[in-house]
Formats: structure tokens, C-alpha cells, sequence
């Protein structure tokens, strides 16, 4: 295909998503409705649709509209191309700019810092600034506008990071340790040969940000201890904290039994023992209780762009609710002396340090370590906060 007839299919397939079509299903159907796009081609407009949802409200600004074709104009004038050049009225190429867009091309582009706070929710851009302060949060908005690394999590149980590193080398995948987290990889070359590698078919290497992996090797961990990770979902951090202590007795839950369909099978592959539990069933007591609850997930919104436009302040209010309905429960399963961990994917006060202070003062219990991590740093936002019971 040529980068015109990409334009075209991202036009496409973003105006779908403007309609509601979660954009992951709009791909694959526009893939397997034109079976002569290459693998190549997939990606690029797939890179191309993301691209303009992270950056939805800059490039609907600069291209001067919000629909599909517009934030294409927008997103060729964001990296200096010229868009008549593509825009051509070519075969399979959009067609030719009309007088209106080439008005609204000429138009004096808004400032750098007003497009990085329009491809943010507006009635969030407050909440983020008492979140984090004025000047880390203009940062930070600017950073979410790029794409996320690829992270990957070392089983350190079975392999070192340096064999891990000549693992994936040897299959056309280049990684590079990351200094957050002592078993994180940042894969530079190759991410897309992941998933049929060997080094992740046999459980070596785990798909995982480097903020979930650093805030997960804070976590208290004797030999032989009893853990619960409570919402456990695909179960990322039980099997990260497994490879940290194999001789740990963990257990996973998560009230949505389907989200942890393919654990077992993860677990086993990396050589893993999880015990799965059914759902209402956590049982306990436990040494340590990991909470990584609902969320905005607002940490992770360069990987999930569609999120933060979805998200609203009543669903928020649902969220932090939620949140408390869950700590709730989880504190009846700390045992005397044990550790409660609540973590979150959002970078939003409402949903880290609020809720743990609340659950402090429900409790009485201490906060004894809390760690924030936001994407400058490199990898997600991610937040945690133990409490201490009593013995």
C-alpha cells in the first residue's frame, strides 16, 4: 500500500471509532475485510489510528475538524509533512483538499503547550495539575502524546537478564535493562516478533511495564509467606512475585473468574506455582494482600488512548467507590502483622493517596511506604501504598 492509501484506511477506520467501535475490533475487521494489506501495512495504519487517539484534540486542532479525515490533516501537519502531497484524489489516496481544510492548513497553529493540554480530557486537566503540581503535570502531558515503550518482565527464577537479553537477540529482538526495575527490559527492536519467540513461549520473558514491575519488587516478601493478590485480572502480579520468591504460597483472585482464564497456563509456563481461587472466595489470612484495583487507569492512557476520552466524572466517582468497596473487603484478609499493598494505574490523587489515607484513618493501620511513579520516569504512571496491620 502507499502511505496515501494508509491515510485513507486510518481515515476510515478512525471515523468507525468516532461512531463507538472500540478501535482494536475497527482494525481487525478493516484486516480482515482488505486481506492484501501486509503485515507492514497492518501496522502502519494501526500506528497511524493510535497516533491521532492520543493526540485526538491537537490534531483535530490543527487539522481543523474532528472527524477522521481531519485529524489525518491535523497528524501530517503535526510532523511537518505537507498534506496535498498525499491528499491527492489518487487511487486508494483521499481525496483532494478542499478550499475549507486548505483555510484551516493556513491558519497559525496553536501554541506547543495549548495541544499537548488539548489531548487531555479537559475537565481532568485540574485534577492532574493538583495531582502532580503545574510544571510536572505540563510534562507529563506532553510525554503521554508519544507512544509507550514495550516493557518486558525477566523471570529472574529461571533465567538471568543478561541471558535473557542474548535470548531475544539471537531471535531478531533488541532489549536493553532498564534501571526502575531490576527485571525489566525495554525492548528497542523487534516488539512485534514477541509473542512467537521462544524466550516468551517458554515462560522466560513476560509482557509487563516497568512501573508495575519496580512498585511489585518493593513488596514484602519472606520465604514462605502467604499472598493474596486480590484483583488479580490476567494475573501479571502473582507471576511477577512468584519469580521473586518461588517458595511464597500465592494465591490469585479476582471476581471476574474470565480474567484470569489464562493464568494457569502463564503460570505453568513459567514455572510458577499460583493457586487460582474462585470468585467471593479469597480465603485467608494472608501475609500480604495486593489491591490493584479498578482504576482510570490514567497512568497507562498512551497505550489505552480510547480511555481518556470514555472517561467521565461520574464513572470516576464509580471508580473511587469502588475502590473503597474493595479495600474494604481486603483489609478482613491482612493477618496480624501483614501487609496491605493498594496500587493503581492513575496518576490522580482521587485514586492513590486519597484512598489510601482514607483506609489508614477506616483502619487505623500505617502507611509504612508510598511510591508514585509517573511516566517520566519512563514507563507508566503507577501508584502504591503499604499499610501495616498491627500484630
Amino acid at each position: 500500500m502507499t502511505p496515501a492509501a494508509r491515510l485513507q484506511a486510518a481515515i476510515e477506520i478512525l471515523d468507525f471509532t468516532q461512531a463507538g467501535a472500540p478501535a482494536e475490533q475497527v482494525l481487525t475487521n478493516w484486516a480482515r475485510a482488505h486481506r492484501f494489506a501486509g503485515s507492514g501495512d497492518r501496522a502502519a495504519i494501526r500506528d497511524l489510528v493510535y497516533d491521532a487517539l492520543r493526540c485526538r484534540g491537537s490534531f483535530a486542532a490543527l487539522g481543523g475538524g474532528a472527524g477522521g479525515r481531519a485529524l489525518m490533516l491535523g497528524a501530517l501537519r503535526a510532523r511537518g509533512e505537507d498534506p496535498a502531497a498525499l491528499f491527492d484524489g489518487a487511487r486508494h489516496a483521499p481525496a483532494p483538499l478542499t478550499e475549507a481544510e486548505v483555510a484551516a492548513l493556513a491558519a497559525p497553529a496553536p501554541p506547543a503547550e495549548a495541544l499537548a493540554r488539548a489531548d487531555w480530557p479537559a475537565w481532568l486537566l485540574a485534577p492532574l495539575e493538583d495531582s502532580l503540581g503545574a510544571a510536572a503535570a505540563a510534562a507529563v502531558l506532553a510525554q503521554m502524546r508519544a507512544r509507550a515503550p514495550v516493557f518486558l518482565r525477566v523471570n529472574l527464577a529461571q533465567i538471568s537478564r543478561t541471558a535473557a537479553i542474548a535470548a531475544l537477540a539471537a531471535e531478531g529482538i533488541e532489549a536493553v535493562p532498564v534501571a526502575l526495575a531490576g527485571s525489566a527490559l525495554e525492548v528497542r527492536a523487534g516488539a512485534r516478533k514477541i509473542a512467537g519467540c521462544a524466550a516468551y513461549r517458554d515462560g522466560l520473558v513476560e509482557l509487563q511495564d516497568a512501573a508495575s514491575q519496580a512498585v511489585a519488587e518493593t513488596l514484602p516478601l519472606a520465604p514462605g509467606a502467604r499472598v493474596l493478590d486480590y484483583c488479580a485480572g490476567g494475573g501479571g502480579k502473582a507471576l511477577a512475585l512468584a519469580a521473586r520468591a518461588p517458595a511464597a504460597q500465592i494465591s490469585a483472585h479476582d471476581i471476574d473468574a474470565g480474567r484470569m482464564r489464562d493464568l494457569p497456563e502463564r503460570a505453568a509456563r513459567a514455572g510458577a506455582r499460583i493457586k487460582v481461587l474462585r470468585p467471593g472466595q479469597p480465603g485467608g489470612p494472608y501475609d500480604l494482600v495486593v489491591v490493584d484495583a479498578p482504576c482510570s487507569g490514567s497512568g497507562t492512557w498512551r497505550r489505552t488512548p480510547e480511555a481518556k476520552w470514555r472517561l467521565t466524572p461520574a464513572r470516576l466517582a464509580e471508580l473511587t467507590a469502588l475502590q473503597r468497596e474493595i479495600l474494604t473487603a481486603a483489609v478482613a484478609l491482612v493477618a496480624p502483622g501483614g501487609t496491605l499493598a493498594y496500587m493503581t494505574c492513575s496518576l490522580l490523587r482521587a485514586e492513590n493517596d486519597a484512598q489510601a489515607d482514607w483506609i489508614a484513618q477506616e483502619t487505623g493501620w500505617p502507611v509504612v511506604a508510598r511510591r508514585a511513579l509517573s511516566p517520566l520516569e519512563g514507563a507508566d504512571g503507577f501508584y502504591c501504598a503499604q499499610l501495616r496491620r498491627p500484630a
